[in-house]
């Protein structure tokens, strides 16, 4: 995995502290892969047509699942 630093509103990183401390994700960096997931599988599924559970990440690369 890689290490990225991004600027996010103070209310962001309020509610996403939120979350984790209800214990919906057991840190801040796996609530943030698994919106960018989220988000990366949204926007290719949109892209190439294919329903967001066909789309497979994997680190390293996206793409489409069996490919």
């Amino acid at each position: 995995m890689r290490v990225v630093t991004v600027k996010i509103p103070k209310a962001y990183l309020d509610e996403l502290n939120n979350l984790v401390k209800a214990g919906l994700f057991p840190s801040r960096s796996e609530a943030i892969r698994i919106a960018i997931r989220d988000l990366l599988q949204r926007e290719l599924w949109s892209m190439k047509g294919a329903k967001p559970s066909e789309i497979k990440l994997r680190e390293g690369g996206l793409g489409a699942q069996g490919h």
